[in-house]
């Protein structure tokens, strides 16, 4: 009796955690086959990997607005009459410059390869040349104004 009290407990319990963590973070719980079956699976494992993953994405590229929401309904943000909108983007928008980003990124890197395995002859080392530079800049560009990718709050700012 109490076994099967215990493991409806334990479903349960990790079943409440995934629903906070998924109204939270936006992902399962981490953690949860610990609490399942008292061990850390394989399966586990690659969940959390993915759930790590996913919370990086949103919590750098999404929450952004999720935050500015909370911020206004919990009344942290007072709206004031006569103020502009602090949510008017200044002319760059995370979402659509990062694809762009990191396609030049990955291809660059992905043509400088292809071509400096064709050989050594100056007509493929001239276009590796080039195709690192253009990598190499676009990567600059990335690492310098790396905070205008991410999805900041816009109304209260961070802490």
């Amino acid at each position: 009796m109490f076994n099967e009290d215990f493991e409806t407990f334990k479903t349960l319990w990790v079943q409440q955690g995934d629903e906070i963590s998924l109204e939270y973070s936006g992902t399962f719980a981490l953690k949860g086959d610990l609490v399942r079956y008292g061990k850390q699976t394989m399966l586990g494992l690659i969940r959390d990997g993915m759930s790590a993953l996913s919370r990086y994405f949103l919590n750098n590229f999404q929450d952004g607005v999720r935050q500015d929401a909370v911020d206004l309904i919990s009344g942290r943000y007072t709206i004031k009459r006569g103020c502009s909108s602090p949510t008017v983007h200044n002319g760059f928008d995370s979402i659509t410059y990062l694809p762009v980003a990191s396609a030049l990124l990955i291809g660059g890197l992905t043509v400088t390869t292809v071509t400096l395995n064709q050989g050594r002859s100056m007509q493929n080392v001239l276009p590796s040349i080039l195709c690192a530079g253009v990598t190499a800049g676009v990567m600059a560009v990335v690492k310098t104004n790396g905070r205008l990718f991410c999805s900041r709050p816009r109304l209260c700012g961070l802490l």
